[in-house]
């Protein structure tokens, strides 16, 4: 709730270049934290009562997991997203974080109450005392691979890594279909749970004003924000070379893959001229 105030709130706020987009992720990553303490602290209880067993009053302990399987299940029904369950955290990249988050914590809830009626109703009738801290132990671990897909998936857009090679060659074939245009730098990054931001940076025999760019990606609707830089290209257009990252790089999650810059700007002491708008 804390995320959605401060995103609304600080909207307009000038301080925030891109805007607040991202306090919800940052709001998925404060709760991915919190879900792996909560995960390190069942799993460090129920290892300590399985080797120091405790008297439970079976009937009052199963009535309360039941009815907190009931409330967290109702809630989670109403948090979740698309029907997509923690499995599709690392497949699907336009969600709201931090609903996510919410719907993970009332999830794990949900669980962890799951498997104590499952364990209190086998230490009732089976006598096996043993189950509610192993089932306790089970549920901890997968609160916490739940945790650690959201962690990384927040991360990943907190530390601006989450653009795949294939958008940012989409972007790229949009700018180089027009004319001799080639993209020499290109970076492309995540600034709201369905909006990118992309700095472009264009070599081209032919400079136009960025606007006409701007305009070649006109059908990303997902852009809320470009920044073009045109270099010109002196000499012959055919003139081209491909230079690419070294080989310990090629497998990186990273908008730059792949850098054209024409044979002439590669020469020492040659300083291309440019223009740029945002």
């Amino acid at each position: 709730m804390f995320a959605y105030v401060y995103m609304r709130h600080h909207a307009q706020d000038p301080r925030y270049s891109f805007g607040t987009g991202k306090v919800g992720a940052l709001g998925g990553f404060g709760s991915a934290v919190a879900l792996a303490v909560v995960a390190l602290l069942v799993f460090g209880e129920s290892a300590w009562r399985l080797t120091a067993p405790v008297a439970i009053r079976f009937n009052q302990a199963i009535g309360v997991a039941v009815v907190g399987l009931v409330v967290n299940l109702a809630s989670s029904f109403i948090l979740r997203e698309d029907h997509r369950g923690p499995a599709e955290l690392e497949n699907h990249h336009h969600h709201d974080h931090n609903l996510r988050a919410a719907y993970l914590h009332v999830l794990a809830d949900a669980l962890t109450s799951l498997l104590a009626i499952v364990a209190l109703n086998a230490g009732k009738f089976l006598g096996w005392m043993w189950m509610d801290p192993a089932m306790g132990i089970v549920g901890s671990v997968v609160i916490a691979r739940w945790s650690y897909g959201l962690l990384r998936q927040t991360s990943a857009v907190l530390l601006d890594g989450e653009i795949g090679q294939k958008q940012c060659e989409a972007i790229r074939s949009l700018i180089e279909a027009d004319g001799d245009n080639r993209v020499a730098d290109l970076h492309v990054w995540r600034v709201g749970p369905s909006h990118l931001a992309a700095i472009v940076s264009i070599v081209t025999h032919d400079p136009r004003n960025p606007v006409h760019y701007k305009a070649l990606l006109s059908e990303r609707a997902d852009l809320v924000h470009v920044t073009v830089e045109v270099h010109h290209c002196p000499g012959e257009r055919a003139a081209y070379r491909q230079l690419r990252l070294p080989a310990e790089l090629e497998g990186a999650r990273s908008p730059l893959a792949v850098r054209t810059i024409p044979r002439e700007l590669a020469r020492p002491g040659k300083r291309p001229r440019t223009s740029s708008g945002c």
